[in-house]
C-alpha cells in the first residue's frame, strides 16, 4: 500500500515524536518516560503490514517465572501490541497493524500503549527480574557515597516495612 510511511511522517510530525527515518519504510523513534527514561520503538512498514517492535529489558537475571507470568498476564489488557522475548530471553512490546488500518489516529494510538506499557512496566519487571542487583548497587552506591537517586523506587526491596 502506497502512502503508509507518509502518513506515519505525518502523524509523527503532527505529534512532535522524534523519529529519524532509517530507511524510506523505516521510522525509530524515541519517546520520552518517567520510570524509564526513553523508549525507542520501530515502525517498519512491510509489503501487508506494520510492525511495530521496541526493546523493552535485557533478559531478567532471576526469577524467570514470575516475571514471565506478569508479562502474559499484563498482555491480557494491552490493545495493538504484546511482549514476547527473543531469543536470548530479551523482553519486547512487538505488534502487527494492517497497512489498510494505519491512519494518523492508530499511529497515535500504538505509541501511547507503547509508551505507557513500556514506562509503567519497567520498575515492575525490574523489581521481579533485577532485585539481587539492584541491592547490590543500592550497597555499592552507599558505601561509595554514590547517589541512590535513581533507585529510590526501589527502597521497599531495601527496606522492607
Amino acid at each position: 500500500m502506497s502512502g503508509v510511511a507518509e502518513v506515519i511522517e505525518a502523524a509523527l510530525t503532527e505529534a512532535g515524536v522524534s523519529f529519524r527515518r532509517t530507511e524510506p519504510q523505516a521510522f525509530l523513534l524515541t519517546l520520552p518516560g518517567e520510570r524509564r527514561h526513553r523508549t525507542l520503538l520501530w515502525l517498519l512498514v512491510g509489503d501487508h503490514e506494520l510492525l511495530v517492535e521496541s526493546f523493552v529489558c535485557r533478559r531478567p537475571d532471576e526469577n524467570f517465572e514470575e516475571v514471565y507470568r506478569f508479562l502474559l498476564q499484563r498482555n491480557g489488557s494491552l490493545r495493538t501490541v504484546a511482549y514476547t522475548l527473543d531469543a536470548a530471553g530479551d523482553i519486547h512490546l512487538v505488534g502487527r497493524i494492517g497497512l489498510a488500518s494505519v491512519t494518523a489516529a492508530e499511529i497515535d494510538t500504538v505509541l501511547g500503549v507503547v509508551l505507557e506499557a513500556s514506562d509503567a512496566d519497567f520498575n515492575k519487571i525490574l523489581e521481579r527480574g533485577f532485585a539481587s542487583a539492584i541491592r547490590r548497587e543500592w550497597a555499592w552506591r552507599t558505601d561509595t557515597g554514590q547517589s541512590r537517586k535513581n533507585l529510590e523506587a526501589f527502597t521497599h526491596l531495601i527496606h522492607p516495612s
